[in-house]
């Protein structure tokens, strides 16, 4: 063929090209990171910088970039980089960013999804979500504004959840003249609250996000800085599971895989380590142990799987392994354990009630888990360990975590996957917040249940009846406790063994130290419902007259008994009804502002939605209602 010959581009050439272009793409490594910091400080500008600069925008999005930049843009009809990322209308109209964005682009050398994060405080949850899966942070700073508030708390999150690469982009450099005496200066600012957070290392690098210094070439503006671009240092930064590969070998376990009588596999994506057929396994938290027979995939079975990998493993035996269970190397095993310390970040606007409930998700694993008060709130600012009753919207603190089953887990610094974890609301399915376990308690380990001969059917034999535990609950005045003393003494009359825990009663022994905001009104039923389950063990018939204002709280009683031992009675009486009554002369000095937190004035009451009775003492004689709850209780026994 001469020079000069056609060259005919056919179907079968663009084929070859398109495959070994996507040959090329997928073997690229990814690049997980996150933009943060304050308001303001330009982070989606940079974003829609390094989409510009890396050939990741076509020509109708560029096009359609130019025409929204002279409609929402605040450039002076220049390109605003900032609206390829502001998706959200609120966002184009103040100039800030609110939720999460997503965006993808590649380079010649990796690929990459960057999440730019909200910079407001209001919206820290947001950043929380962005930085839990990232590999490297970069911290934008205003050349011009310094370290802020909020690049503090973001700094402290990012080191916090184990993102150990950070890059220091002090942005706008071109409004402060490119002064190299300012950026040091700042450098220095942030380098003693570096050391202060522990933060070992970080890079920094001097840009304009808007002009493109240094943000893929050398700026001609800045010849003092020798550093490398921020895409040079993203395209070479290691890569978190390459870390992880080489710890002990971790997998949750996702989904067990059973298309067929003859096959039974345990899918899941490795967290850790490396994992080959014949590898000697132990599944937790049983402490079973097998070895892996085969890792089946659609191309054949594999030699070897690694950390990031998501794959199904077959068992040479046959032990049990379900979801949320944890397959890890037989001779290195993680820790099994019910109690723990932790960080937690609080999202939700509802402040944490410590005795409360909640559901928590670790790795593929949701129990149920109790919080502590605060050993303390942490002030980002300061860096001081303050003394805190709860925590708040986007506070952090250490707390001790009880859950209600042993949980499979390792420290989050050494592997995140199995030591991070969200809280999550049990009656509105919110998450509300994120937490990082340190270490188990000591406690977990030494304290084990002993085993009784006399257990809890031969101690209601013996008193010819089935242990119950009747919980009357609804507004102060709606007449609980009076409904509760006269079935008590219908039930003694009748050789019945029954015990009565009245609210006010217990007020004055167990729960003296307890006052009524709604933390304590979640500790007083918290420790009613433990002493009730002692004396349902006991082979009682316990009668509880509470107020007990909050669903969720009555929902774990419930839980704490056998099922279909718990009655839930809801005395449902009208307020204007109760505080006609006003026995105790409560609700005048609610009214009056003399008594706070008072149920039903100024702090909520939550009816319950399925109780097994209901009476109303408006239209109903208390000796009536008590006769009703005595039908109910001997009707089940």
């Amino acid at each position: 063929m001469n020079a000069q010959d056609p060259v005919y581009v056919t179907d079968d050439l663009i084929a070859q090209d398109i495959d070994a272009y996507l040959l090329k793409h997928q073997h690229k490594t990814m690049l997980r990171f996150i933009t943060c910091g304050s308001v303001d400080d330009g982070k989606s500008t940079l974003i829609g910088r390094l989409l510009y600069d890396s050939k990741m925008i076509f020509e109708d999005q560029l096009a359609s970039l130019e025409a929204d930049s002279k409609v929402s843009g605040t450039q002076g009809g220049e390109i605003d980089f900032a609206l390829l990322v502001d998706g959200l209308a609120a966002e184009r109209e103040q100039g800030i960013t609110i939720d999460v964005a997503y965006r993808f682009f590649a380079t010649d050398k990796r690929k990459f999804i960057v999440a730019d994060t909200p910079g407001h405080e209001q919206y820290t949850r947001n950043m929380v979500t962005g930085a839990s899966t990232a590999d490297l942070a970069v911290i934008l700073i205003d050349a011009r504004q310094g370290v802020l508030t909020q690049t503090r708390r973001h700094s402290y999150l990012v080191n916090l959840l184990g993102i150990r690469n950070i890059v220091l982009a002090v942005n706008k450099m071109d409004l402060v003249d490119y002064s190299a005496e300012r950026f040091y200066e700042i450098v220095a600012d942030y380098s003693h609250f570096a050391k202060q957070i522990g933060m070992d290392s970080f890079l920094p690098i001097p840009i304009s996000g808007l002009k493109g210094d240094n943000i893929v070439t050398k700026s001609p503006e800045m010849p003092w800085y020798q550093g490398p671009t921020l895409l040079g240092h993203l395209e070479d930064a290691p890569i978190s599971d390459a870390r992880m590969g080489e710890r002990p070998f971790r997998m949750a376990v996702q989904w067990v895989n059973r298309p067929h009588l003859d096959f039974r596999g345990f899918a899941g994506q490795i967290s850790a380590g490396t994992v080959r057929p014949g590898d000697a396994i132990r599944v937790l938290p049983s402490g079973k142990t097998t070895t892996v027979k085969t890792i089946p995939s659609f191309d054949g079975d594999l030699p070897q799987a690694v950390a990031g990998q998501s794959v199904t493993l077959t068992f040479a035996d046959e032990i049990d392994c379900s979801r949320g269970d944890v397959i890890v190397q037989a001779d290195a095993p993680c820790e099994v354990a019910d109690q723990f310390e932790a960080t937690l970040v609080w999202m939700a606007e509802q402040e944490m009630l410590p005795g409360r409930p909640y559901l928590l998700k670790i790795g593929t694993q949701t129990v149920t888990a109790t919080v502590t008060e605060p050993k303390y709130e942490v002030n980002v600012n300061t860096l001081e360990h303050l003394a805190s009753k709860t925590l708040g919207l986007n506070a952090i603190g250490v707390v001790n975590i009880s859950t209600d089953r042993p949980v499979p887990f390792e420290a989050y610094a050494d592997n995140p996957d199995l030591g991070g974890f969200i809280l999550i609301d049990r009656m509105t399915n919110a998450t509300i917040a994120a937490g990082m376990l340190h270490f188990a308690l000591r406690r977990s380990q030494n304290i084990h249940w002993q085993s009784t001969d006399v257990d809890r059917d031969a101690h209601a034999a013996l008193k010819n009846q089935r242990a119950r535990v009747v919980w009357f609950t609804g507004l102060s005045g709606s007449g609980k406790s009076t409904i509760a003393n006269i079935v008590e003494r219908k039930l003694h009359a009748m050789g019945k063994h029954t015990f009565l825990l009245d609210g006010d009663n217990v007020r004055h022994g167990l729960n003296r130290d307890l006052g009524f905001t709604d933390a304590d009104r979640v500790e007083n039923v918290r420790r009613v419902g433990e002493v009730a389950k002692l004396m349902s063990d006991a082979g009682l018939i316990v009668l509880t007259a509470f107020i007990s204002p909050f669903r969720s709280e009555r929902r774990m009683v419930r839980e704490m008994m056998a099922s279909g031992e718990f009655i839930e009675v809801y005395v449902d009486t009208p307020l204007e009804v109760a505080e006609a009554r006003d026995v105790k002369g409560l609700y005048k000095k609610a009214r009056s502002g003399q008594l706070k937190n008072f149920t039903g004035i100024d702090s909520p009451y939550e009816a319950p939605e399925s109780p097994e009775l209901v009476v109303n003492t408006a239209t109903l004689s208390a000796e009536d209602a008590a006769d009703r709850v005595i039908a109910a209780i001997l009707s089940q026994g």
